[in-house]
């Protein structure tokens, strides 16, 4: 074979290659496009299609039956059970509405005699909506004044005390700027919707007024909670940590096109108290964790993004569901073909550990690490052992090698939860943490300052805190903002203990607590003043 025959050779390899991997970038695209957005493999149906390797031992039921053939005649609804109506409307006021026969037609068709009322049957329940309504409030205060001692030339006057605003000199309350924090930071409503439904209701509110309103309430108050709520969070010993993108204008000495980025730092799941603290940050280096995680000892999960390495002291647990997703990733359009063989594999292999962890999910943490150690040990070495000869031979910057890689490269981080039955193979913690702002952001898009950006992430870490916690936000940001104005916090910090949502301790529907009473007694000191806080937080 002459020189220029293997040239062409070589060549046309290239180009089939490079046609193979443009191919399989389409097939990819179309996916994500137009395919299925779950994560759970079933849906891929690659179930007993292309698990041969143990089909025999995962599908052998020896008490097995055979099944019996049923015509289906007509679809098939999600039957309702007795009171499922009831249980909808149970927490919700009812009022009866009675229909009557007016007296004049309370005559019998047949005999014309006065009908007598014998009895009443139910006919239907019903929700009625009640629009909302806007109530303007105007405070005014009495004045008292000794007449004996102004007979003996010394005044003396005393006015009533009036609770302290939110915002000075605003129309401002408690319950508008929950509302406010409702709309956009639970419902993802920007405001710029919310100042025209404020126009429906009858004010005219814009949006750079509801905006300075935010700013000042977390500048004032929130900020004190959000700081403390992530010293609490770095005595814990385990977190889960992502990242996302978010466009912040009027950054100094970047363009307002520059990505951004808004952090997640989370307790885990069986935290005794659950927090869940967002901190924007101009960029995604590994300096931001560095900082936020500075002398901090403990467990950490995370990605396999290499920023997380600056991180020093601590163990790294690797998200096994970010694995998965790098070999469904990796699948053709056809998973029917030879080509599939592969990365179904390694999907089936990684599903056998998820099935594993639910099973142990109940089980306390040592009993869990035990159990890890038994079953789910060799299963990794097995995958690892199997990963190392399934990656030789592989087209080079494919879907399938970058996924090989991202398991070999990263092998001892995937390792790392065996060590302690509290961490967790996955880190979908985070990334449901994360997701009510994703969901904002595609709303408001972007962030008008990064004063606005700080506001914003720590409203949501009071939020999804407060959700952590079995508390309903819009009552917990309302006791806040009705208790926390006019208190003595600087001078007392240890009162920042009863704002936190664990210090709370309550119920969503009732935040009254005993900490509440505990704030009552130990900064109002007559009961006159101890009712205009019980009004307060009504």
């Amino acid at each position: 074979m002459s020189a220029t025959e293997q040239e062409y050779k070589n060549h046309i390899k290239e180009l089939e290659q490079q046609v193979r991997l443009l191919k399989e970038q389409v097939d990819f695209l179309t996916r994500k496009l137009y395919g299925t957005k779950s994560e759970k493999t079933s849906t891929l149906e690659i179930e007993g299609q292309m698990s041969l390797f143990n089909e025999i031992e995962t599908c052998a039921d020896p008490d097995a039956h055979e099944p019996e053939l049923v015509e289906i005649e007509k679809h098939l609804r999600k039957r309702k059970y007795t009171g499922q109506r009831e249980e909808l409307v149970k927490n919700l006021p009812h009022s009866k509405v009675l229909h009557t026969i007016d007296e004049r037609e309370q005559i019998c068709d047949n005999c014309g005699s006065t009908m007598v009322k014998v009895g009443e049957e139910f006919v239907r329940t019903e929700v009625q909506f009640i629009p909302a309504k806007l109530k303007v409030i105007d405070h005014y205060r009495e004045t008292y004044e000794c007449r004996s001692c102004r007979k003996n030339g010394t005044p003396y006057m005393e006015k009533a005390p009036v609770p302290y605003p939110p915002v000075l000199h605003s129309l401002a309350s408690a319950s508008t700027i929950t509302w406010l924090i409702h709309q956009k930071f639970e419902l993802s409503i920007p405001l710029y919707r919310q100042e025209k439904e404020w126009e429906a209701l009858g004010l005219r509110l814009s949006r750079a007024t509801m905006s300075n309103w935010l700013l000042v309430v977390y500048r004032d108050w929130l900020v004190h909670i959000v700081h403390r709520l992530k010293l609490e969070l770095l005595k814990q010993r385990y977190l889960h940590i992502d990242e996302t993108h978010v466009q912040v204008l009027k950054e100094p000495g970047r363009k307002n096109t520059s990505d951004s980025y808004m952090w997640v730092y989370c307790s885990i799941r069986d935290a005794v108290n659950p927090i869940r603290y967002f901190e924007y940050q101009p960029g995604r280096s590994g300096k931001y964790p560095e900082a936020f995680l500075r002398e901090y000892e403990g467990y950490i999960h995370t990605d396999a993004y290499s920023g997380y390495n600056a991180v020093s002291g601590v163990k790294r647990c690797l998200c096994y569901t970010h694995l998965r997703r790098a070999f469904v990733d990796a699948l053709p359009k056809d998973i029917h073909n030879s080509e599939a063989s592969k990365p179904a594999e390694a999907i089936l292999r990684l599903n056998q550990f998820f099935n594993i962890e639910s099973e142990l999910e109940a089980l306390p943490p040592d009993q869990k690490k035990k159990e890890r150690l038994i079953r789910e040990k060799p299963l990794l070495e097995a995958f690892w052992s199997w990963a190392e000869k399934s990656a030789i031979g592989e087209l080079p910057k494919s879907k399938l090698s970058k996924a090989f890689h991202y398991a070999l490269n990263n092998r001892e981080g995937f390792w790392n939860y065996l060590e302690d039955g509290n961490c967790s193979i996955s880190n979908s913690l985070a990334e449901n943490c994360i997701r009510p702002f994703v969901i904002g952001r595609k709303n408001w898009l972007f962030s008008g300052s990064p004063k606005g950006a700080e506001a914003s992430a720590g409203i949501y870490t009071l939020v999804e805190t407060a959700k952590a916690n079995g508390l309903a936000p819009m009552k917990y940001i309302k006791y806040i903002l009705s208790d926390m104005p006019g208190s003595a916090f600087l001078e007392h910090p240890e009162y920042l203990d009863d704002y936190l949502p664990s210090g709370t301790s309550c119920p969503a529907s009732d935040l009254l607590t005993e900490s509440s009473f505990r704030i009552i007694n130990a900064r109002f000191s007559d009961s006159a003043n101890t009712e205009i806080f019980l009004l307060m937080i009504q």
